[in-house]
């Protein structure tokens, strides 16, 4: 499908740079095909010393992150990592009878690593589709006896906004296995689609943490005691979004925070629980490293998220750093606002971002919102939604409304674009709105109102 892409750049790389394509042959003498030599190649193991990893840290492929909040990087992957990846839907109660179902794009982890390798490591049937279908998804399910499915980001909110159907529980699904399913969808997939167990998880592609929710408790990606923490020591730290680093006292050392407190994830780098970085810069892989957190010498793994943990013990996502902005002094955490928004009947999506305005400080909440089908934006609930439910520092000074929500490839928000383009009605052809607290109501946002907000005319 990419060829056309290819034929472009193809001249320009390196030497040392191989391209391979899944066919029998190609128009280009340059590229290599790889079914004919599949079809040709013996069925026996390769000879050990004919291979050139042979250890558990051998770099066996690179996974480009998401690039939600900026460009993606190639995160090294080795076998060791692969391993633990294919071992996910077994340790969710996964086995060889299963039939599993993988939409997702193979590029990420979660098809490759957890899908594809945890059907090998299981030797359960896979259902492989080339590409996700939010119409076609429980029938398909129901024609090939699925009874294990994958998700990420906001796959399982496509599947709750399509239209209603008969016997939609009438399938065999039991295990629903990803990452990133908000609390409101939750509840409605379970409501509307009946006794599957939510297997939600939390890990980053390159990173040396994972937590697993295998008490099915919504809104919580799993849970930690004294053992885990033996052998996967993490702790929350806190975090100055101002600076855009952690917090540390008069000593340098990090402080942890209280429970029930949000908190910066890292995750200790030894010898048993190492990270393997990026491939290129080096610069990439130190970005991600704490040094010195708490003694002389330690090395933590910086996740880049913030995390909540109870009284119970049980873990929520926060918010992602680059998301999480700060407006009047205040931390805003995008999630929980958009959560809020979405409770509203017309909402289908909310991408809640922070934007900067000129000679104020921090930066003021910007929200861009789907409606639903056959519905209108209702201006005088969304104000009371927000201020009844939000602090005011949290409540989205301004609205976006756009038809489509611009996705990365593994169905997350991308919200960099749309920090870039801001709240100027001269260069957004989306319906803009904003919140006029003189007003005490959100009112259209036009060339006038944006001058003045600009000026200072208009109060904050």
């Amino acid at each position: 499908d990419l060829l056309g892409t290819l034929e472009e750049i193809l001249p320009n790389l390196q030497k040392d740079i191989s391209v391979w394509i899944m066919a029998k042959d190609s128009t280009f003498p340059s590229v290599h095909t790889l079914l004919d030599k599949i079809e040709a190649a013996s069925e026996d193991p390769v000879p050990f010393n004919r291979r050139s990893a042979n250890n558990l840290k051998s770099t066996v492929l690179y996974i480009f992150t998401s690039g939600t909040t900026g460009l993606p990087k190639a995160a090294v992957i080795s076998h060791m990592q692969v391993l633990k990846g294919a071992a996910g839907l077994w340790a969710f109660g996964a086995t060889a009878e299963d039939i599993v179902y993988i939409t997702l794009p193979l590029y990420h982890s979660a098809a490759s690593l957890l899908g594809i390798g945890g059907c090998i490591e299981l030797g359960a049937t896979c259902v492989l589709k080339k590409k996700f279908s939010a119409s076609q998804f429980w029938s398909d399910c129901k024609k090939y006896n699925v009874t294990v499915i994958q998700y990420i980001g906001e796959l399982c909110r496509y599947l709750c906004s399509q239209p209603v159907k008969e016997g939609e529980k009438n399938h065999k699904v039991r295990l629903a296995v990803g990452n990133g399913v908000r609390i409101d969808v939750w509840r409605e997939f379970l409501d509307r689609f009946g006794a599957v167990k939510i297997c939600e998880f939390y890990g980053a592609t390159e990173g040396n943490i994972c937590f697993m929710n295998h008490t099915g408790k919504i809104g919580s990606v799993g849970r930690t005691n004294f053992f885990y923490k033996l052998f996967f020591p993490f702790d929350l730290i806190k975090y100055d979004f101002q600076k855009d680093e952690p917090i540390r006292n008069k000593h340098g050392w990090c402080e942890k925070v209280k429970k029930g407190e949000a908190g910066l994830l890292i995750s200790k780098v030894n010898a048993k629980n190492p990270f393997f970085g990026y491939a290129g810069s080096k610069r990439h892989t130190e970005k991600k490293l704490l040094c010195e957190v708490f003694k002389k010498g330690d090395l933590y793994f910086n996740t880049g998220d913030l995390m909540v943990q109870d009284h119970e013990n049980f873990l929520y996502f926060w918010d992602r750093i680059g998301d999480t902005f700060r407006w009047k002094g205040e931390n805003v955490a995008t999630t929980e606002v958009a959560d809020v928004i979405v409770m509203l009947d017309f909402i289908q999506e909310a991408n809640v971002y922070g934007v900067s305005v000129p000679d104020h400080e921090g930066k003021a909440g910007m929200a861009s919102l789907i409606l639903k089908p056959n519905t209108s934006l209702d201006l005088e609930q969304m104000y009371k939604q927000v201020v009844t439910y939000l602090p005011s520092y949290a409540c989205p000074l301004f609205l976006r409304v756009q038809e489509k929500m611009e996705m990365t490839g593994t169905f997350k928000q991308q919200k960099f674009r749309l920090v870039d383009e801001g709240f100027n009605p001269s260069t957004v052809a989306d319906p803009l709105y904003f919140l006029d607290n003189s007003k005490k109501a959100y009112v259209l946002l036009t060339k006038e109102v944006h001058e003045m907000i600009l000026s200072g005319k208009m109060k904050l």
